[in-house]
């Protein structure tokens, strides 16, 4: 994969003690940082997994100064590519939204989530090797769609309706890959008028990652679905590949393996 400092390793986890590393900084990050309720007995071992994480390829940046190798991941997002999910369980974001724009396209897509950071690295780096790992993984599978759910902490859409209604106005999926959030959890994105945004509210509320979608060019399915299980409001975002803008292109390849 890729080595980019002397600091950090970016790999996919090859080994059980590898992807347990991911999910106790998933644990760390979702279940002490952010609320949520922890499967599998997830409080027992410190671990936050699900019945997914078999079939997903997980990318992990490695702090190479931990020696510690049980905590030494620092970043992480898991990836599921459409012909894996269409052999086991489907995609994850099925239980939120209705996918099927993005089946029925026939285009090679991959599903991202469960993306995290440590504290103390969201400040530097690692969001963006983050991202080039997922741009080395696109390229290598010659992936064209990338979707998957974002979160905003917490379960009151209010509290975030500059965002949910700046992202609704102006990045709202276009048809034939416009997602639907699912109606037991659905609230609806739209909760001010374009010309009532407050643009710095906005820019306020909405979390790195989902920025992050945004510069590349993605877009947001149609409507929000609260995850009370694990404290979030989520949204779907949508990538084509063929859309991201030369500069970022440009930024998510460097360092990309040979």
């Amino acid at each position: 994969m890729i080595v980019n400092t002397s600091q950090f390793t970016l790999k996919l986890a090859e080994t059980e003690q590898e992807l347990a590393a991911a999910q106790r900084l998933r644990y760390r990050v979702f279940v002490e940082e952010m609320g949520a309720r922890p499967a599998f007995g997830g409080d027992a071992e410190l671990r936050e997994s699900d019945a997914f994480d078999p079939y997903f390829d997980h990318l992990l940046l490695i702090d190479t100064r931990i020696k510690d190798h049980d905590n030494n991941v620092v970043g992480a997002y898991r990836l599921m590519r459409s012909e894996t999910a269409a052999r086991g369980q489907g995609f994850y974001g099925a239980q939120e939204y209705d996918l099927g724009p993005i089946i029925r396209s026939g285009r090679p897509a991959v599903e991202l989530g469960r993306s995290c950071i440590d504290p103390v690295y969201r400040n530097g780096i690692a969001l963006h090797l983050l991202w080039q790992g997922v741009a080395d993984y696109v390229l290598g599978n010659r992936i064209e769609l990338l979707f998957g759910v974002a979160s905003f902490a917490g379960t009151d859409p209010d509290v975030y309706s500059d965002g949910l209604s700046y992202l609704h106005h102006s990045h709202l999926a276009p048809p034939e890959l416009r997602v639907t959030a699912k109606a037991q959890s659905r609230v609806k994105m739209s909760i001010k008028a374009a010309t009532e945004i407050d643009r710095v509210a906005a820019v306020r509320q909405i979390p790195a990652l989902i920025k992050s979608y945004i510069r590349l060019g993605g877009w947001v399915g149609d409507g929000a679905y609260v995850d009370r299980d694990f404290n979030t409001i989520d949204v779907c975002l949508v990538l084509d590949q063929q859309n991201i803008p030369a500069k970022q292109r440009a930024q998510l390849l460097q360092g990309r393996a040979a």
